[in-house]
């Protein structure tokens, strides 16, 4: 999901979202903690997908031809990079998005998020496998079964906090409830569907490893509500 301003950037701001319809601050827990420390992971995950990637190392006399190998044999991992860069800056804008609507936390939702920020660290590893080893299927499933887990950890916060209003405005819209959930879950299902299309084609798998991606960078319909929402305020 596409992000959208701070909900604490302003007062004016905080009143439409977190006006007399939501909860007591004297009976939950600010989000405000929750969305500094998940940042921070978040760019820290950013910052070790680049570690796959170094220098390629070739004689002082070695022709240029040869590094010039070396740079193409790079490609897999400059792929892998590039993906899984953005596949973390859309889960990065999906948790800002939704934080938009979760006005306010309970213990409950600091462990769902702390689950989202375990999956979303072990992203580094099977980024870096596919890398290196672009056409092997263990790969792609290794890879397409952790974004897949993430996704699904981020539908639990979603469906946690707004299950009866729970921790989102009580006069949140059901179709933004709705249509944000089913936008979460298309990661998901096309993660799943391409670890078991590997066995009839790994380059499908990987076609729809750069198509999801692509998605999520339109704004969806939750986004569009959020617009509406903010234009009759």
């Amino acid at each position: 999901m596409q992000s959208i301003d701070d909900k604490h950037s302003g007062q004016a701001g905080s009143e439409v979202l977190a006006g007399p319809a939501t909860h007591s601050s004297g009976t939950t827990l600010s989000t405000r903690r929750i969305e500094a420390f998940s940042d921070g992971v978040l760019s820290i995950v950013i910052t070790l997908l680049v570690l796959q990637l170094s220098i390629p190392i070739v004689a002082d006399r070695a022709p240029d031809a040869e590094l010039n190998q070396r740079l193409v044999e790079m490609a897999p991992k400059l792929v892998s990079y590039v993906i899984s860069f953005a596949v973390v800056g859309i889960f990065w804008a999906g948790h800002h998005s939704l934080f938009h609507f979760i006005v306010c936390a309970d213990r409950v939702l600091l462990w769902l998020n702390n689950l989202f920020l375990l999956c979303i660290g072990f992203i580094p590893f099977p980024a870096a496998m596919l890398g290196a080893y672009p056409m092997r299927r263990i790969a792609i499933i290794i890879y397409g079964g952790g974004l897949a887990l993430t996704g699904l950890t981020l539908a639990l916060i979603w469906m946690y906090a707004t299950h009866q209003r729970r921790l989102v405005d009580r006069n949140l819209d059901y179709r933004a409830i709705r249509n944000g959930l089913k936008r979460i879950l298309i990661g998901p299902v096309l993660y799943g569907l391409s670890m078991a299309l590997c066995f009839v084609s790994v380059w499908i798998s990987l076609a729809i490893y750069v198509i999801v991606p692509l998605i999520y960078i339109f704004p969806g319909s939750i986004d569009r509500h959020w617009r509406r929402l903010s234009d009759a305020n």
